[in-house]
């Protein structure tokens, strides 16, 4: 149906209202047929291929490439059924989308990233008739608005839901570990189990529009970290300085990330943040945190998440190829050396350990041999590792040398995490605080010699695992809580807020 004709059908009913009152004077008795020359005005005229046309427009001239992007002009090439628009205009979904969208500078979002002045014009234009003096038709608006209102319903809810930066991309093509004219090789630096948006949301998305549920969607798709909202109120705090608000708006978009594991949601846990430098032993309300010394800017220390499931005490330690090919290696022959750090050569096959006479340097290069370390004092990874699985062997563990601790730089490892207080955590980590257990743990751990005769081998524990097994993050917050809740800044150790913010700036105003 045209919209002249259903003009035409408004004046008429009030012609015969009007005609029907008592001693009114109808002025319109002598209307003619050219004085419904304004009904005929083609601007009025809504045709759905005019629409289409439109659209196709909008979709060559939309250069934007996030994954919602190309979704919406997917969409649209293919013709699939309008969402927001009908004979009648566009009604209250669009007013609902926009209440939303009013909120997006207290987000420290870009509302021109969202069209939303082009939507709330073409809205005005389209509910007072105003095409004239907008200098456009019907079709055009009518198209603007559909195209518009998908692109920013599509762009915002992903947004909130999954986050507008992809970090398992961005932080896995950030440190370069070696490359050649042909190719270039990183360091994996996230391998954090997490969601996407994906087409079967976008599908829920296209849903949740044409059943007039967008309000509900909007809510839904909100981040659900509790830190979220602590940001937020700091973005829009008078307090905070511009030069402040990029690691704000980093830090809300890590909010954002839809893990597929969260802190928030157990009781107990374990969690690493690594530019504070600090490890926080969670129990429902009960927070305690010690420090902790983590992998140079060389030797970064990646972001994951994990469930502890079990404790060494006085472990051995196999040494890195890396530490071997650049340190050990050249120490060949000195057997004083090998003495000194209990090192011993291994192949890894058999597991017999190589005469140290019979140690040389092609044997220390070759991967089918190894290097450890004995455990007890004096090794590396201290009295006690906390085991859990990933893809690095990176754990948290004692450390042989304490001094760093009172460093705030505690950049000092090749990756693994060396914690202040290891008992303390161990008791930590037990599900069943029996006092037996950790009396063996604590004697096992402060032994001289686990090879001495005086030793009591009844009170040696080398190996304790954890029922239940407690679950584990390796984080990167800039701005964070302490045990006491009060929120922290701090400095972007690895550059992974350059990296995240450069990726979110088309986005953040």
């Amino acid at each position: 149906m045209k919209l002249a004709r259903i003009l035409f059908f408004i004046l008429f009913v009030m012609l015969l209202v009007q005609s029907c009152q008592e001693k009114a004077v109808n002025s319109n008795v002598y209307l003619e047929l050219s004085d419904y020359g304004l009904l005929r005005d083609t601007t009025l005229s809504i045709n759905r291929q005019a629409i289409r046309r439109h659209l196709e427009q909008l979709v060559r001239a939309d250069k934007d490439s996030s994954q919602a992007d190309f979704t919406l002009r997917a969409y649209y090439a293919n013709r699939r059924p309008f969402l927001w628009i009908d004979r009648f205009g566009a009604d209250g979904r669009a007013d609902s989308l926009l209440n939303r969208l009013d909120d997006l500078r207290a987000m420290g979002l870009r509302p021109e990233r969202f069209r939303v002045a082009q939507i709330k014009d073409d809205l005005a234009v389209l509910r007072q008739l105003n095409f004239q003096a907008a200098g456009s038709d019907v079709n055009r608006v009518l198209a603007r608005l559909e195209y518009n209102l998908t692109k920013a319903f599509l762009s915002f809810s992903a947004g909130q839901a999954f986050g507008f930066t992809n970090p398992r991309y961005s932080l896995n093509h950030f440190d370069v570990k070696d490359s050649d004219s042909l190719h270039v090789e990183y360091h994996r630096l996230f391998d954090v189990p997490m969601r996407r948006a994906d087409q079967s949301f976008y599908e829920k998305a296209f849903r949740k529009i044409a059943n007039d549920s967008v309000e509900t969607f909007l809510t839904a798709v909100q981040p659900r970290n509790p830190l979220y909202q602590r940001l937020q109120a700091l973005l829009q705090n008078e307090a905070t300085t511009p030069q402040e608000r990029p690691k704000i708006l980093c830090n809300m978009e890590r909010c954002r990330w839809h893990l597929d594991d969260q802190p928030f949601d157990h009781q107990k846990y374990v969690l690493v943040n690594i530019p504070a430098f600090r490890l926080y032993a969670v129990d429902g309300d009960s927070v305690s945190s010690m420090r902790v010394g983590c992998g140079t800017t060389k030797t970064k220390t990646p972001l994951l998440t994990s469930r502890i499931k079990r404790m060494d005490v006085n472990p051995q330690w196999i040494i890195p190829r890396s530490i071997i090919e650049k340190d050990i290696v050249r120490h060949v022959g000195d057997y004083g050396y090998f003495s000194r750090h209990r090192y011993s050569v291994r192949n890894r096959k058999s597991g017999k350990t190589v005469p140290i006479e019979e140690v040389t340097w092609s044997k220390l290069m070759d991967k089918n041999y190894l290097v450890v370390q004995e455990g007890g004092a004096g090794n590396s990874l201290g009295r006690i590792i906390f085991r859990f699985d990933n893809n690095f062997s990176v754990f948290l563990h004692d450390t042989s040398s304490p001094a760093f601790f009172s460093r705030d730089n505690r950049g000092v490892s090749h990756g693994c995490v060396r914690v202040q207080n290891p008992y303390e955590l161990a008791v930590f980590l037990l599900g069943d605080k029996d006092e037996k257990l950790m009396d063996k743990i604590s004697y096992s751990m402060t032994v001289d010699s686990i090879k001495s005769d005086t030793v009591d081998r009844d009170r040696l524990i080398s190996s304790h695992t954890l029922k239940p097994d407690v679950p584990v993050y390796l984080t990167y917050y800039t701005i964070y809580p302490d045990a006491e809740g009060k929120l922290h800044k701090y400095a972007d150790v690895y550059g992974f807020d350059k990296v995240i913010y450069r990726q979110l700036k088309p986005y953040v105003e």
